[in-house]
């Protein structure tokens, strides 16, 4: 049965390449909408609280400050109307999943930066 669920993933889900990523990163996702017979391109930075599962069945998680409210958004790697992802800061942090970001406001809720 598995087998099978994976020849139907590689033979019918289309695979696009998007740079890696990982908790900590702040990325923009643009991705198309459909507002009746129009289609816009819209985009979500924020910073990346984490990256779940493998292969077509991958998702992450995005979340931005907007105003003094929180958003998130989860993003499943193979949807289609994603179109691009760009990684505008690389994070430094020491866990896979930070969730306690959540919790942590004005400069506290800074993520260093990756020194390359």
């Amino acid at each position: 049965m598995e087998s099978l669920i994976k020849f139907v993933q590689d033979e019918f889900v289309e695979k696009k390449e998007f740079p890696k990523f990982s908790a900590g990163d702040t990325i923009t996702v643009y991705y198309s909408i459909r507002e009746g017979e129009k289609t816009r391109t819209q985009f979500f930075r924020g910073v990346v609280i984490q990256v779940k599962g493998t292969g077509a069945s991958q998702t992450f998680t995005i979340r931005k400050m907007s105003g003094t409210v929180g958003v998130e958004r989860i993003f499943p790697v193979n949807l289609p109307a994603l179109q691009k992802i760009e990684i505008n800061k690389t994070g430094s942090v020491r866990r896979k999943r930070i969730y306690y970001f959540r919790g942590l406001t004005g400069k506290k809720a800074r993520i260093r930066e990756k020194r390359s």
